[in-house]
């Protein structure tokens, strides 16, 4: 557009060569309009000039020479950074604008449409597209970092717990619904089964303890078998009968431990400790960084994966949620209320931050930057200033001539 506009103006001084050399005793073809056209091209020639100069004065100097209120741009781009600034402060970053604008929209209703639209092209680039966009964010996050910053949240929450009352609590519930007998059975079966286990250690410590007289004898094996079938038949019968002595006493101490845990301070300081102990431990956050690993790294394989079932599931709940959002006026009004007082206070905390980071930005820029950015971003129309200056010119000469020969 600026060599359409150069080459307007040079056609307009050709045409005034050409029109002054047809003027004159010694043209070969006298005629007025020589006169109209010369009259024309002078004016245009001045209106091409002058919106030349003003268009070139915004940028740069004309010609290079330093004249006075020329390379306006450059000259002020910090006033102009400061200016921008303003503007974006007073017209869009202030709460009462912010607010004023959200009052009328429906933000949930409109991503609600949007989830809830049918499966195609739109659906699978939803999907496609949230997908890639969590396993970035999972990838661009440090995971030992993050992993550490997980865990000491939740470590400080669990610090800030008190889990004595808490598991006193789930006892006594579980024990008054009858749900701690299952617990009971286990626990006579693993004990069953240790001792099955363990019986050459337990019959070793029999003959160990024995005297010298029953390991003459031999009824040191006797007895140990006793000891073992005796044992054996005591977990046997805990085990069929519901109302044997044994369990009678486990459950009272099942019953005991859930009051001490919450009303005796000595046992829930005790367990408040060894809570501490085991948050303290190097093994559990050597333990929880393994777990947060392999499930970062699980997330991302399943979010990347080709299988359809993963993609299905995703475009599942999206459009469970799109038409909840769209069909529910009570969780709209919540969203929309919770998004217009969320950017309104943005607006309030951080307008002024964010036009500083616009005035800073610009301000950082060189002179050149700032002019090459703002002239590509309307260079075009300046340029059709210098063509209709070109020829407004021209016709408003016109017009002088004609009021010249009438006058």
């Amino acid at each position: 557009m600026r060599l359409v506009a150069t080459g307007l103006l040079v056609a307009m001084a050709g045409l005034f060569l050409l029109a002054r050399s047809q003027i004159g005793p010694q043209a070969a073809w006298p005629s007025p309009a020589w006169h109209w056209l010369l009259a024309f091209s002078e004016a245009a020639m001045v209106g091409g000039l002058a919106d030349w100069f003003a268009v070139t004065a915004l940028f740069r100097h004309p010609l290079g020479i330093p004249i006075p209120h020329t390379a306006i741009i450059p000259e002020n781009k910090d006033r102009i950074a400061d200016t921008m600034a303003g503007f974006l402060r007073d017209n869009f970053l202030t709460p009462q604008v912010v607010a004023r604008r959200m009052s009328g929209m429906n933000i949930a209703e409109a991503a609600g449409n949007w989830l809830s639209a049918p499966d195609g092209a739109a659906g699978s680039r939803v999907r496609a597209g949230a997908a890639e966009l969590l396993a970035q964010v999972l990838e661009s996050l440090d995971p030992e970092r993050l992993g550490n910053q997980v865990r000491g949240g939740l470590v400080r929450q669990l610090g800030k717990l008190e889990v004595a009352p808490l598991l006193g609590g789930l006892a006594e519930t579980a024990i008054a619904d009858r749900k701690h007998l299952p617990i009971i059975d286990s626990l006579v079966r693993w004990a069953g089964l240790t001792l099955e286990d363990n019986e050459p250690l337990v019959r070793d410590m029999i003959h160990r303890r024995a005297n010298a007289v029953l390991r003459w004898t031999g009824l040191d094996e006797k007895l140990a078998n006793s000891v073992i079938d005796g044992i054996y038949k005591m977990l046997a019968e805990v085990v069929v009968d519901p109302k044997h002595p044994l369990r009678g006493k486990i459950e009272e101490g099942l019953a005991t431990l859930a009051h001490d845990l919450r009303h005796d301070p000595a046992m829930r300081a005790r367990v408040e400790g060894f809570k501490d102990e085991v948050l303290a431990n190097p093994a559990l956050a050597a333990w929880w960084q393994g777990v947060w690993e392999r499930l970062r790294t699980g997330t991302i394989a399943r979010l990347r994966s080709p299988d359809p079932a993963m993609g299905g599931q995703l475009a599942e709940a999206l459009g469970e949620l799109g038409q909840h959002l769209r069909d529910d006026p009570a969780l709209q009004a919540q969203i929309n209320r919770f998004a217009r007082r969320t950017l309104v206070g943005i607006a309030a905390r951080y307008g002024g931050q964010i036009v500083r980071l616009v005035s800073e930005t610009v301000k950082r820029w060189d002179a050149h930057t700032v002019t090459d950015r703002i002239e590509g971003a309307v260079g075009r129309d300046l340029q059709f200033i210098r063509i209709n200056g070109t020829l407004v010119g021209g016709l408003v000469g016109v017009l002088l001539h004609a009021a010249n020969g009438l006058l």
